[in-house]
């Protein structure tokens, strides 16, 4: 609690120092000018005022649309304040101001400047029939410049207090009636008469904390009760009026007069912060246009309008034009699969059986119905490395083959094969050659099978035309489709592609009689 005490006492008396304190005092060195009012302005409290024109020099300040600013003190080492960041030079202040009560309550307006000329409004929360006025010269305290002055209802409402100075005197008024005039000869023939630029601020603060001397707690009223509080001031709005017009003031010498302030011309940046045109709102600026600028602009929406549906509409007509073409495609596609599934139904194909590259070789169905390795086809296991080097001997052994397994009486025909032989040679074998035979249907003997090497046997299949009438591959030494023999006896080299869909089994006997003529291994 001592501590807590301490720290309260320390910020008090800070606020004390602070009231008479300047950060360059121009009477012992040379200081920074200070930046001007210039103008004339009514600043309402109703909402924070601008941080360009004001500062918050210690605690917290509320401000409220119906009763303005709000200094309260809640607790001891509390004193909200805030002070103008111009400086004016002679000239008036206004305040519309409700006093604080509470014993060792302090209101105040005070006017300070850089080699400490002071100005003040005090209020005392325990006196509610006077109000106090008080002036300092250069920092000089004198117990004989304070004036009380009777008035009624200060904690009850707003009153105005003004403040009125020149180079001659200084006049102090409440809500219009004047109560005091101090003259610039009767501050000790000048010397303490306050003159040079300065500021405004606007706080209260505890003159009866416990910490503070017994002197300061007497003028008071007595020690401050914080558990009786909180105890707030009001300020609803102030106006402030600089003498003196220009940016800036700086003292010329280390006298302190006010002959020796400088003015530099131009705006403060006060005045031209409070003359900024404010921009307008968008119905402001619609208002200012002439009538036929607004007709245009009604023209142009129009037409922007008439645009947008335009492209609007135009893009739902091709989007629903699309959508009919692809629903009408979609419907196509789905009437010929429907038609193609019919039509398998009617030749009694089950289109479940097809894979990707034709029927399914169902190895497992044919070794179960009695089909063995040696019943399936097969070609010659050795071949050279180049398939088509010695492609006559190959070829006349795979047709051999083929008309054997022709000749095999019939007893339950298989599926088809596949559309080309996918394994030529065996297991590790080419893939992907095409030799032009027709694969047989797969049939099961009723006796063992003995295979036929006859080469008068000829392949089975479509035959082929006649010698002359044979059509030849594009290449000057290319041979006809499995129809003429090769250089060596033997037949050349089909060409690479499947033979397309095969037609029902046939017979020897059936080849034979659409025009086949055996002539020593060869065709007419």
């Amino acid at each position: 609690m001592l501590y807590r005490s301490l720290l309260a006492a320390a910020s008090l008396l800070g606020l004390a120092a602070a009231q008479v304190h300047t950060d360059c005092n121009p009477m012992q060195k040379d200081c920074p000018a200070d930046p001007a009012f210039g103008t004339d302005h009514v600043f309402q409290f109703n909402s924070t005022p601008s941080s360009n024109l004001w500062e918050t020099t210690a605690g917290t300040v509320q401000y409220d649309a119906n009763n303005g600013a709000a200094f309260t003190i809640k607790k001891q080492g509390d004193s909200p304040t805030i002070r103008t960041k111009f400086y004016f030079f002679f000239g008036r202040t206004e305040i519309w101001l409700k006093v604080a009560g509470g014993r060792g309550i302090v209101s105040s307006v005070m006017w300070l400047s850089d080699d400490l000329d002071e100005v003040d409004w005090e209020f005392l929360g325990s006196n509610k029939s006077f109000a106090s006025t008080n002036y300092f010269g250069k920092g000089l305290q004198d117990f004989r410049n304070g004036g009380m002055h009777p008035m009624s209802g200060m904690q009850d409402d707003f009153h105005n207090y003004t403040t009125v100075w020149t180079k001659q005197q200084i006049d102090w008024f409440i809500d219009g009636n004047h109560v005091r005039t101090l003259l610039a000869n009767d501050a000790n023939n000048t010397l303490n008469y306050p003159q040079t630029p300065m500021r405004m601020s606007i706080g209260i603060w505890a003159g009866g904390d416990p910490s503070l001397p017994e002197g300061t707690r007497q003028w008071a009223g007595g020690d401050t009760d914080y558990a009786a509080g909180p105890y707030t001031m009001r300020v609803q709005k102030a106006q402030v009026t600089d003498f003196s017009s220009g940016k800036e003031y700086s003292f010329g010498d280390r006298s302190g007069s006010w002959q020796s302030i400088k003015i530099a011309g131009g705006n403060s940046t006060a005045f031209e912060a409070l003359n900024q045109v404010p921009e307008k709102s968008i119905g402001q600026k619609w208002d200012a246009l002439p009538g036929g600028a607004k007709v245009g602009v009604y023209a142009g929406g129009g037409a922007v309008a008439a645009i947008a549906v335009s492209t609007l509409l135009y893009y739902l007509i091709r989007q629903r034009r699309l959508g009919a073409k692809e629903a009408k495609a979609a419907g196509d596609r789905a009437e010929a699969e429907r038609l193609e599934m019919e039509q398998f139904k009617k030749q009694g194909i089950d289109p479940d059986g097809f894979a990707e590259h034709g029927q399914e070789y169902d190895a497992r169905e044919m070794h179960s119905s009695g089909m063995s390795d040696a019943d399936s086809y097969h070609v010659p296991e050795t071949i050279p490395a180049d398939p088509l080097s010695s492609w006559g001997a190959g070829a006349g052994v795979g047709v051999a083959a083929g008309a054997a397994a022709a000749m095999r009486p019939a007893q339950s025909p298989r599926s088809p094969a596949p559309s080309s032989h996918r394994d030529n040679h065996g297991p590790g074998g080419p893939r992907g050659f095409d030799f032009g035979v027709p694969p047989s249907p797969m049939v099961r003997s009723q006796s063992p099978m003995m295979r036929s090497q006859s080469p008068g046997m000829p392949p089975q299949g479509p035959l082929p035309s006649p010698r002359g009438q044979m059509r030849s591959d594009s290449a000057p030494n290319a041979y006809s489709r499995m129809g003429s023999p090769g250089p060596q006896g033997g037949y050349g080299p089909a060409r690479m592609q499947s033979p397309g869909p095969m037609g029902p089994p046939r017979s020897f006997t059936d080849n034979y009689q659409q025009g086949y003529r055996g002539n020593q291994g060869g065709y007419r």
